[in-house]
Formats: C-alpha cells, structure tokens, sequence
C-alpha cells in the first residue's frame, strides 16, 4: 500500500498488536505512545491515515484529531474504551474520518481503515477532475493561455487593487500583423502553430505576478499590476522582439515570419474597465497605422 499509517496508543501490547497486524496486512505502519511524538511525525509530510485512542497522556486523542485537521491532509481514526463518555457526532465534529469503539477485533479495523482510504482516494480524485474542469473553464484550448472571460475577471480584481493601494496598472494589447494573409497562404493549421508559439513567447517575457491571456482570433493582452506604462513599454519591446526573431517553418522548410503591433496604456483614476481596454485598443490600432511591427502607448486625456 502506498499510504503511511501512524498509530498513537499509550498502551504498548495494544500499540504492538494493532501495528503487527497492520503490516502483516501490507500497510507501512508507525507507532508513538503519544501526541507529542506523534506530530514529530506528521511534520515530515509523510503521513496520510492517523489512528489514535482518545485517552492519551498530555494532549487526548480529540485534540490531536483537530489539531491535524486544522493544519494538514490527514484522515483520523478515533479508538476508544470509554462508549458512555464520547459519542461519534462529537469525533466526527473534531475532524475524525470514523471512531471505532474498543475492544474491536483487527478484521473490523482493517475493514474501516480500507473504508476511509477509498473515501480519500475518491475525494482526491474528485478535487483533480474538479480542477482540471475550472483550468479548463478559465484556459484557451489552442494556446494555453488564460481566456477573455479570465481576462475581465482577472482585470477587474487588478482595477480593485489599483483602486484601492495606489499601485500603477499597465495593459498591453497586441495583434499579429497581417495573419489572415498567413493563414490564407499556408493554411490554418500553420497559422494554429503560429498562435501557439506566440502565446508561449508572450509567457516567456513576464514575470510571475504578470498574467496573458488570448484576447480573442489573432489578438492577446497582457495585464502588468504595479507597473507603468514606461516599464510595461520595455516588455512590450520584449515580446516584439522576440516574436521577430522567431522562425516558422510552414512548407518546404523555407523560413517564415511574422511580427505583432502592440498597443500599451496605462490605467488612471477611477476610469472604467472598457475605457481601459478601449484606450489599449486604439494604442494598438496606432501601432498598425504606424507601419506595423510596432509599440504605440496612449494615456487618458486628464493624465
């Protein structure tokens, strides 16, 4: 088995006995007499299953259970002797995954042990679809870039922060030039591999906190917080440059190019975030009437 079970019972025949079993069962065990010794042992990371008696000497077994919920991915096991004095809503309330009232016979733990191990698996089967659905959500297909219903979401929140500290906020907005000429001369799956590798320039040139996003066709944007239009310029440049030097290669191995116009403003004040992407917009559509293969900025008239 691939989990690590860590048993916690003061009582050193009980301890061994249920450990002995267990790993005649192929389940890689250890044991500690207490909670003490215990999260010695969790903090390593190497643990998935606690099983744990509620009497314990110094912290009990109900306070273990919270404390490992609160602060790791572990399902706890509860034991106890004293039926009268816990009750399952109580352990179950403190974070334990099941409790299992003593004496018990081996047979009936492994069968609760192997119960709250496919629940675990199953849960984190569930949270790796359900991610995989919300990249998608959020995810071009093509090139792997966040989308435009990201982009507004995303924008919005950068506004808010911008708003709200004072940080400077830059867009850049940026357009392949001539591209349906290049997809009518070498077809759409070349020009499909031209999106793709431009996407991946584009992430190339950021920095972790920077964010790009296919803006839709032959466009894509870039939101740059805490940066201002000057420094979001030499980014622009970056990209620019970098999509230049590319080379493609869409038949009979001779050598294409493309190059991007790029538009880069600002944001300012209070204005709103259509007028903000409105003026990265006309800073690109600039950039095209400009020759092309270029970096245009426009601010707001009041800045």
């Amino acid at each position: 088995m691939d989990e690590n079970i860590l048993i916690v019972e003061d009582d050193d025949a009980i301890r061994s006995s249920i450990k002995d079993f267990l790993t005649e069962s192929d389940y890689k065990t250890l044991s500690v007499p207490n909670a003490e010794e215990a999260f010695e042992i969790i903090k390593s990371g190497t643990i998935q299953i606690v099983i744990t008696d509620i009497k314990l000497p110094g912290k009990n077994g109900l306070q273990l259970t919270s404390q490992i919920k609160q602060n790791y991915d572990i399902d706890v096991i509860v034991m106890t002797g004293y039926s009268e004095n816990y009750s399952y809503e109580e352990a179950i309330t403190k974070g334990a995954s099941d409790l299992v009232f003593k004496p018990f016979r081996f047979e009936e733990l492994l069968l609760r042990l192997k119960r709250v191990l496919k629940e675990r698996r199953l849960t984190k089967e569930r949270n790796r679809i359900l991610s995989k659905l919300e990249n998608l959500a959020i995810t071009d297909g093509l090139t792997k870039l966040y989308n435009l219903r990201h982009f507004y979401n995303l924008l919005e929140v950068e506004i808010d922060r911008c708003r709200r500290y004072g940080h400077s906020l830059a867009l850049l907005l940026l357009d392949i030039d001539n591209f349906k000429i290049y997809n009518d001369t070498y077809g759409h799956l070349e020009g499909d591999k031209v999106l793709v590798k431009i996407g991946q320039i584009i992430r190339s040139c950021l920095r972790t906190m920077d964010s790009a996003y296919r803006y839709g066709g032959e466009e894509f944007t870039v939101i740059l917080p805490e940066t201002t239009a000057q420094e979001a310029n030499n980014v622009a440049n970056r990209i620019r440059l970098a999509v230049e030097l590319e080379n493609f290669f869409p038949k009979d191995g001779n050598a294409a190019t493309v190059t991007i116009s790029i538009g880069v403003t600002e944001y300012h004040n209070k204005e709103s975030l259509s007028e903000f992407i409105k003026r990265a917009d006309q800073a690109m559509y600039i950039s095209k009437e400009k020759g092309r293969n270029t970096i245009s900025s426009l601010f707001a008239e009041n800045s």
